[in-house]
């Protein structure tokens, strides 16, 4: 219609003699109409149209915005869903407010493969189109698995919080930097120079950003707002959601898991307001009852007042030794090596070998010549696969002391 449009005009005021050429122009009248509607076509006179200039935009949106909503009822329908297209909403950006809920599609938006659409069905009721997530985030997590999606992360970094710290009258001085950092002795491996660089290496990215001044060699000037203009800098450079895997298990797998489940962590917690009455939420409610009962069977908790249940003591760190012990001793048989689960306080160290999905996270295989061992797993290992290892165990989790390490605390 709009390549016979002259000028964004049509003129349909006269009515041909043909009937074929009749039809054709009560279908356009009609199509007109609607357009219309849209805000998209105005009449002027009786037969004389102008298009808007945002028709082609704006019907190529819609044409997008229908492709995604199918695609999106295809693969609800594929995990055996039923949702409520109303409930649907369509993100342009990162969410403002997290949503959590489990993934039920993801797929590359772009060919070079930088970023990932993930549909998300969340506990609010809703189910969620969540374009631009960085595929790195999420290639832990399967369709079924849990997980909450945020705003860019716009905290302020560590380093600029040591920068803001040790500067005095505005003046940052690493030399000064150097001698406080050498009084503590707080960086691992001892590599004091090193540590005072990556500092000095964020501040000439902020100088050429217009936020820190070089003055000379020793001398860097910091604002007094340094700190919330650096993390501005930062979400500006970083517009992709925040993603978090609450939990790579299936929901229907957690309610009779031996580990420390995401629904165990709901199920201790009393906030129940964030769980909508339909979709996912109420899903969720009803697993969190199912497993309720799993633990009064398995004697890990005792019938409550009002349908509830009193637990047994530090129930999570419980439930993650016993998976840990089970998953450890069926390795064991097939690696021909003994395991030994660590003990609070302990020093782990070792070869990084691998890792291993439990309902309990994400654990690092930590192996010695005699024996090996499974501790929580952090980002910040992986570069160090195949190499040697040491941390020490503490509340779940193992503060890593991987040597040199420029830029600690980056």
């Amino acid at each position: 219609m709009t390549a016979e449009a002259e000028d964004r005009f049509i003129d349909l005021r006269n009515e041909p003699a043909d009937p074929g050429r009749q039809r054709d122009r009560t279908l356009r009248l009609r199509r007109l109409s609607k357009l219309e509607k849209m805000g998209l076509a105005t009449e002027h006179a009786p037969g004389v149209w102008e298009l808007s200039e945002r028709m082609e935009p704006t019907l190529r949106e819609l044409g997008e915005r229908g492709d995604i909503i199918r695609n999106m009822h295809k693969a609800l329908k594929a995990d055996g869903l039923d949702r409520d297209p109303t409930t649907f909403q369509l993100h342009d950006a990162a969410p403002e407010v997290p949503i959590v809920g489990r993934v039920v599609d993801k797929y590359l938006t772009d060919e070079l493969g930088e970023n990932l659409t993930v549909v998300v069905d969340g506990i609010d009721g809703r189910t969620h189109h969540l374009p631009g997530i960085d595929p790195a985030r999420i290639e832990d997590a399967r369709i079924g698995s849990v997980v909450e999606v945020g705003p860019a992360e716009t905290a302020s970094r560590p380093s600029d919080r040591t920068i803001a710290t040790i500067a005095e009258g505005g003046v940052y001085r690493p030399s000064r930097h150097l001698e406080q950092a050498k009084f503590e002795g707080r960086v691992p491996g001892g590599d004091y120079d090193g540590y005072v660089d990556a500092h000095v290496r964020r501040l000439e990215a902020l100088r050429r950003a217009g936020i820190a001044e070089r003055i000379d060699a020793d001398q860097w000037r910091i604002p007094e707002d340094f700190e919330s203009r650096a993390a501005a800098y930062d979400a500006g450079r970083n517009r992709q959601a925040n993603i978090r895997i609450l939990s790579a298990t299936r929901l229907e797998q957690q309610i009779g898991a031996d580990g420390a489940t995401w629904l165990d962590r709901r199920l201790i917690s009393p906030e129940m307001s964030d769980l909508a009455p339909t979709g996912f939420g109420q899903q969720v409610r009803d697993a969190i009852d199912r497993r309720r009962e799993h633990h009064i069977e398995r004697g890990d908790a005792t019938p409550g007042p009002n349908g509830g249940a009193i637990y047994r003591r530090n129930l999570l760190a419980t439930l993650r030794a016993r998976e840990i012990e089970r998953i450890g001793g069926e390795m064991a048989a097939t690696k021909n090596l003994p395991f030994r689960a660590a003990s609070d306080g302990e020093k782990v160290s070792g070869k990084f070998t691998g890792t291993v999905q439990l309902s309990s996270g994400k654990f690092a295989v930590v192996e010695q010549s005699h024996e090996f061992t499974l501790v929580p797993w952090r980002p910040v290992i992986d570069r160090h696969l195949g190499k040697e290892v040491s941390g020490i165990a503490q509340g779940g989790s193992v503060s890593w002391q991987l040597g040199r390490q420029k830029g600690l605390g980056l």
